[in-house]
């Protein structure tokens, strides 16, 4: 009997009542390799409660097996520092049965040997699979195949502070029409830094358009509204073109140019960044969905009132870079890795376990994620404690994603050295492209791939 038939004897089995129980001659044990995390506790613990319900299928079905899960926590600062760990361990035959990963480690995963194919897995579930946000499938394929399981979800757009835009004379009308014009592509990037200026300039905000100060993944969004795809999925690089970049970093002259964002914004620290915003001094800010928490309680909103919140701040993609494009932002998930060993079969499985509705509600209201599957914002948790994250799952249609490439990371670091030279008026917009295209050349070869 296959693993696959085992399991389907044993959910049939589990619903006959006074069904004996067999006592278990093998216990299989299954590696779970997780950093501590003491932001999301229940990416592991999840894992190891599946082990729970796996092994009631297993005594249902008859057979005298039994899975226990053995966590391996690190002690890496973060997650890139932890997939080198286990890229590591596994250079030396030590390759855990599941990882917790940052999913653009996936590439260098397969690349390695480390990663287990699911595709077959997934075909061969579809009740366990089917339900899950399909956008998020793409944080975790590599070549045209799914090497992982989206463990949470998030999403990263701009917040506007709709008190600052009726005070310099707005309409509720004008306010509850942005998200829709940019969806539709009829309000642009262009036109996000005139309202922000407009505002600074009418008294209503000190500032206009505040963002991170310093290297990140949430400029993706802006770049990639400006035509920049910054990864070619059949070669598998890293890719820039001279042209979307010269968009890009125009369109930030153009921003600080008009006021709309500070000079110095690249020497802010976190701190100030986010004071500028929660202490109503910016009338917008583009980072992550996980600021809902902070903001709820800097503006004095009760947790549970979603009309009042909404009332105050308005969410958007970040707006197209030209008339009639396509918005975009950003979702950077965590996902669920299986190492390609024996034991790959009950590895998925407890990964498909792990990955339903309830167990990972219970990680997304805890942490501020979004839900994996479509049938969780159905659930009483989401739809009262959980409703801001309810409303970031439309923006998941118009989500980028971080390249599942190793030197993601550097690449973000170059053309961020961009944004700091045009926003500071180190180097003209010309000179910030040319020398952003020679980093990435000299830096990354034959690892990025240079469009016009």
């Amino acid at each position: 009997m296959t693993f696959r038939s085992l399991i389907a004897a044993g959910l049939a089995a589990a619903t006959l009542t006074g069904a004996a129980s067999p006592a278990f001659a093998e216990e299989i044990t299954l590696t779970l390799w997780s950093r501590a995390d003491r932001s999301g506790p229940l990416r592991a613990g999840n894992i190891v409660e599946a082990a729970k319900t796996l092994n009631q299928m297993l005594a249902a079905s008859g057979s005298d097996k039994s899975v226990k899960v053995e966590l391996i926590e690190t002690n890496a600062k973060g997650f890139d520092a932890d997939a080198l760990d286990v890229l590591k361990a596994h250079s030396v035959g030590d390759t855990p049965d599941i990882i917790v990963a940052a999913h653009e480690w996936i590439g260098s995963f397969v690349k390695a040997g480390l990663a287990a194919n699911l595709e077959e897995h997934i075909a061969a579930n579809p009740s366990l699979y089917d339900d899950i946000i399909p956008a998020l499938w793409n944080a975790v394929s590599y070549k045209g195949a799914r090497y992982g399981v989206p463990q949470d979800g998030e999403v990263r757009m701009f917040f506007l502070n709709n008190d600052m835009l009726r005070k310099a004379g707005k309409s509720e009308e004008f306010i509850a029409s942005l998200p829709a014009k940019v969806n539709a592509g009829e309000f642009t990037m262009a036109d996000m830094c005139t309202l922000a200026a407009e505002v600074k300039d009418a008294g209503a905000s000190e500032l206009g358009l505040v963002h991170r100060p310093n290297v990140g993944p949430d400029f993706q969004m802006a770049m990639a509204a400006f035509g920049i795809d910054m990864y070619n999925d059949e070669e598998a690089r890293l890719q820039v073109s001279k042209s979307g970049l010269e968009k890009y970093y125009g369109w930030l002259k153009t921003c600080v140019d008009q006021g709309a964002i500070p000079a110095d914004m690249t020497s802010y620290s976190w701190d100030s960044v986010h004071a500028a915003f929660r202490g109503e001094k910016a009338m917008a800010k583009f980072h992550g969905i996980w600021n809902l928490g902070a903001q709820l309680e800097a503006f004095g909103i009760d947790p549970l009132d979603k009309d009042a919140y909404f009332k105050k701040i308005t969410w958007i993609n970040a707006p197209a870079g030209e008339k009639g494009g396509t918005p975009k932002n950003l979702s950077h998930p965590i996902v669920y890795v299986v190492g390609d060993t024996p034991n790959k079969d009950l590895a998925a499985m407890l990964v498909a376990l792990a990955s339903q509705h309830v167990p990972n509600t219970r990680h997304a209201v805890t942490t501020n994620h979004t839900p994996i599957n479509y049938g969780q914002m159905a659930m009483p948790a989401f739809q009262k404690e959980g409703w801001g994250l309810v409303a970031g799952v439309p923006l998941l249609e118009y989500a980028e994603f971080m390249p599942n490439h190793p030197r993601v990371g550097q690449y973000n670091a170059i053309t961020f050295q961009g944004v700091q030279a045009v926003e500071t008026g180190e180097m003209t917009v010309d000179e910030a492209v040319e020398m952003v295209l020679e980093e990435l050349e000299t830096e990354l070869g034959e690892d990025v791939i240079i469009l016009d």
